[in-house]
């Protein structure tokens, strides 16, 4: 920067310098001082549509509404890529411009696709799933992008209600989102996020995607609420079970458990991992959400009747749901019933879980080495 800086003070007069960054901030002062400091930013989705939409009418291109859609998805911002995409298209289309071209083109997943999969999960159907994501011959990276971004709209929509101007999609898509958004709560898109946005972590450690996003369809298809298939009775399935859960919390909160006496005597760190999974599943008949939440974590001390839960670093929604006061009152009750003594629980967040399979590796890798070693200094 010193060098560049004196470079600055004393330019030639025929040069003039542009400096392009995507990291202004490392730059120091005396150097930003001396720039005339132009910021570039992303264009919005809906202000290229309307750019693409006035060359197609210049250029007399055809070209379907939902098409227009996908290229400003698929430029990410940018309107040279948009433009580009559009020439390309032109040229490959003989007549219109359609949404199957651009997803032939760009190997991208047709929003009806999405549609189809997520009622799957909904019809909790995980076989119908893996079918369909099969049938696809698509790029799994690409899958679960688009699977992500459908399940980010999900949320909004079921946030922003009949306001959808944050979802980039035609009319008719929005209305599609609305309608499937009540087949879900929010905690549930909350938790199908989390998992989808874990399935790109654990590809990464198994340089594969196909079999953990297979892994993430099933998971998110059986732990989706309800029992029914039929999509049309999931609102009603929904408050069905909205209600037990109330009526059961209500009952767990009015009525102290009965731990019998022998129940004073302190609990093995070893019976809690024994029963863990039993008092998750006897959580799931009050309250499933919460259930969903706390088999992610893994119980890893209990001292002075206080047990220690911990979720990896990603897991902060989580751990702050299961804090909030109801959820926290009924999880120590089912301990109670399940372990049969009275406990406080402690949730924490740790890189202990996330890098337990690392710590292995690496206790392997020394161990081989050391006998690589021993074996070397027995030859010499």
């Amino acid at each position: 920067f010193n060098a560049l800086l004196k470079t600055l003070e004393e330019p030639p007069d025929f040069v003039k310098f542009i400096f392009a960054t995507t990291q202004a901030h490392k730059v120091i002062p005396t150097i930003l001082s001396r720039c005339q400091r132009l910021d570039f930013r992303r264009i919005p989705q809906r202000e290229l549509i309307a750019q693409l939409e006035n060359i197609s009418r210049q250029e007399r291109i055809e070209v379907d509404k939902e098409a227009l859609f996908a290229i400003a998805r698929a430029s990410d911002g940018s309107l040279r890529d948009a433009e580009s995409l559009l020439d390309q298209l032109a040229s490959f289309s003989k007549e219109r411009i359609s949404l199957n071209d651009i997803t032939s083109i760009l190997g991208s997943i047709e929003q009806d696709t999405l549609f189809d999969l997520t009622d799957k999960i909904i019809q909790k159907d995980p076989l119908a799933a893996l079918v369909l994501l099969n049938d696809q011959g698509k790029d799994p990276q690409v899958f679960l992008a688009n699977l992500i971004e459908h399940f980010r709209n999900l949320m909004v929509a079921k946030v922003a209600n009949l306001d959808v101007k944050l979802i980039d999609l035609p009319e008719e898509a929005c209305e599609k989102l609305l309608k499937q958004a009540q087949g879900f709560s929010l905690e549930e898109i909350f938790s199908a996020f989390n998992i989808l946005v874990n399935t790109q972590e654990m590809s990464k450690r198994m340089n594969s995607m196909r079999i953990p996003l297979e892994i993430s369809l099933v998971k998110l298809a059986y732990e989706k609420k309800g029992s029914s298939p039929n999509p049309a009775n999931i609102s009603q399935q929904n408050s069905k079970q909205a209600n037990k859960e109330n009526t059961a919390s209500k009952e767990l909160q009015s009525n102290d458990c009965v731990i019998p006496q022998a129940a004073t005597n302190p609990i093995e760190f070893s019976q809690i991992q024994e029963l863990w999974q039993k008092a998750i599943d006897s959580l799931a008949k009050v309250k499933i959400s919460a259930a969903t939440y706390l088999k992610e974590g893994q119980p890893v001390k209990i001292e002075n009747d206080i047990l220690t839960v911990s979720f990896p670093k990603n897991l902060t929604l989580h751990k702050e749901s299961l804090e909030a006061k109801e959820n926290k009152n009924i999880i120590e009750r089912i301990l109670a019933e399940v372990f049969q003594v009275r406990l406080r629980i402690n949730f924490i967040l740790s890189k202990e879980i996330a890098q337990k399979e690392e710590s292995q590796d690496d206790a392997f890798l020394q161990s081989a080495l050391s006998a690589f070693k021993a074996r070397v200094i027995k030859e010499n």
